[in-house]
């Protein structure tokens, strides 16, 4: 389906996390190695903090490997919280508006997954899009129709509930249309300030999903590994897929699980879908 990263912590080039690790996400979008699918080729999108107010955005419809201005965008731009995600379609039209990470003010949001039968359920879900953010959604995706339901819910003031409930609604909706696995996903959001990351489905089998380990632990088991000494010990980052090979450097996510990453601290808890009253 789609492979993405999060990242948080010390500014860092943007190349540094998209093309200089042994398993980069520009080396997964042509060779994922625990995807669906092998290639993500269907676009691509790069989400970073900086000095404005909200998040900049880099989108496009061509192959992560094959675009030149992320090349050079990667190695000019420096942030300290990135969003990154290549996109393998399971449906919907290959266009910008419907590549990730998608914003809301200060909010991004990216997914990998999908809604079963998304035709079968779109209009339902649309209809229950609070009005006021309806108009902002441009593409036609379920990945993006899900970020607005959890903005519908209350993705600003509590986004475990909120995502929670955006889930439950979808499963609700799904099991009326008598879908027996309504829902596949591994979602990252972030307000710039603190990251949460969720691994689920209706089918208890979900995407890969890992996160980073300590790096003070890390730079202790590996003293001469100039890389690890230039991060902060703040340092996080929430993958699809590993991006090298050195170990202890990461750990799964548990199935059915939200993980909430702020500053140097960290707080795995269990994830349960909420559906409707």
């Amino acid at each position: 389906m789609c492979r993405w990263l999060a990242y948080s912590g010390s500014p860092v080039l943007l190349e540094e996390l998209l093309y200089k690790p042994e398993n980069s996400l520009v080396t997964q979008s042509r060779h994922a190695r625990l995807g669906v699918e092998a290639t993500n080729g269907d676009g691509f999108g790069v989400g970073w903090y900086a000095t404005a107010d909200t998040p900049g955005v880099f989108l496009s419809t061509e192959p992560a490997w094959h675009n030149r201005n992320l090349r050079e965008l990667s190695a000019q731009v420096r942030s300290g919280r990135v969003f990154a995600h290549v996109r393998a379609s399971t449906g919907t039209a290959v266009q910008q508006t419907n590549c990730h990470p998608f914003r809301h003010g200060r909010w991004l949001w990216m997914h990998n997954g999908l809604i079963t039968d998304f035709p079968l359920v779109r209009r339902e879900l649309a209809l229950t899009v609070d009005p006021s953010l309806y108009p902002e959604i441009e593409g036609s995706t379920d990945s993006e129709i899900l970020f607005h339901l959890a903005l519908t819910f209350g993705l600003e003031a509590d986004p475990p509930a909120a995502v929670a409930r955006a889930v439950g609604c979808v499963e609700a909706v799904g099991a009326d249309r008598g879908l027996v696995h309504p829902i596949q996903l591994t979602v990252a959001t972030t307000d710039g300030r603190t990251t949460w990351a969720f691994r689920y489905s209706s089918q208890g089998r979900s995407r890969s999903l890992f996160h980073s380990t300590d790096i003070t632990t890390l730079r202790e088991q590996y003293p001469d590994n100039p890389r690890l000494h230039s991060l902060s010990a703040d340092t996080r980052l929430v993958v699809s897929e590993p991006l090298g090979d050195l170990h202890g450097a990461w750990r799964e996510v548990p199935e059915s699980s939200c993980l909430e990453i702020s500053g140097s601290g960290q707080e795995m808890r269990a994830f349960c879908p909420q559906r409707p009253a």
